[in-house]
């Protein structure tokens, strides 16, 4: 056993290991600094498999080369958030972005629609360019909490995401948790969920799950290896707590969630 195992005496669910396909964690890095990452990854850097740099802050971050190369030598898999490309599309100035990306040292981009008017051809067109260059993963829903959710939309979306060369599709649900999958107290849409698993498949969803009540209700409907997106860096490990019923949300026996109902640790204390 070296250093980083776990002792080994407790009998966990299965979980895959990295280079994973499953049961991923998507971290949104809203501003670390360089020197917070590189310790916070000699933690987290087993579980993290996926790094979004959130809204347009891969822009404006002054440390992103070094932030690259860290994320690089923990093979975790680097993105440009999506509402990037959605200005840069506004504005056309799609490809100049794409070209800065790849210079940058991005490997993953995402493509989204969920905050300018973008039609779905065009998002498609978006994805398909970008699998020249990188990994792409879109995302649907509209980041407006007014906007209807509607399941079959949804699916159709994804499903047309996919075939256009997308690797993963992310479920809405902003960093708040408040809009897309979520109702605006946070609770889960559990009917946009069971059409999206059983239309399109969960092997292919990232549904984003800012709060831990949220991750607590996912791991418990569909299991440790599930998908998760919008995770804060701060919260990895104890999300793999969570998937590995470590923590007594998911300790094995608890019984399935309701949609609605809140987490007994809503505050992360348990």
């Amino acid at each position: 056993m070296s250093a980083s195992d776990p002792p080994g005496f407790l009998d966990l669910p299965s979980r895959s290991a990295q280079p994973r396909t499953s049961g991923l964690t998507h971290v949104l890095d809203t501003g670390l600094p360089a020197e917070a990452l590189r310790a916070l990854l000699d933690t987290i850097g087993t579980f993290t498999d996926f790094w979004k740099f959130g809204f347009g802050i891969a822009y404006l971050d002054p440390a992103l080369p070094a932030k690259l190369t860290l994320l690089k030598e923990h093979g975790i898999t680097a993105c440009v958030g999506g509402t990037l490309l959605e200005i840069a599309w506004l504005q056309g100035k799609a490809e100049q972005c794409l070209a800065w990306a790849a210079e940058s040292g991005f490997s993953c981009i995402e493509v989204s629609n969920g905050a300018v008017a973008m039609d779905r051809e065009e998002k498609r067109r978006l994805i398909t360019r970008g699998t020249a260059d990188f990994t792409v993963v879109s995302e649907v829903g509209s980041k407006d909490p007014s906007a209807p959710v509607k399941p079959e939309a949804w699916c159709d979306e994804m499903l047309g995401d996919l075939d256009a060369g997308a690797a993963f599709s992310l479920a809405e649900g902003r960093a708040s948790g408040m809009v897309g999958l979520y109702e605006s107290d946070g609770s889960v849409r559990d009917d946009v969920v069971e059409l999206l698993v059983s239309t399109v498949g969960s092997e292919q969803i990232i549904f984003e799950t800012p709060l831990h009540r949220q991750q607590s209700w996912f791991v418990r409907r569909l299991g440790a290896e599930v998908n998760l997106g919008n995770v804060a860096a701060s919260e990895v490990l104890a999300l793999e707590a969570l998937r590995l019923g470590l923590r007594a949300d998911t300790l094995h026996g608890a019984p399935a969630p309701s949609a609605t109902s809140p987490s007994r640790d809503e505050d992360g204390t348990r």
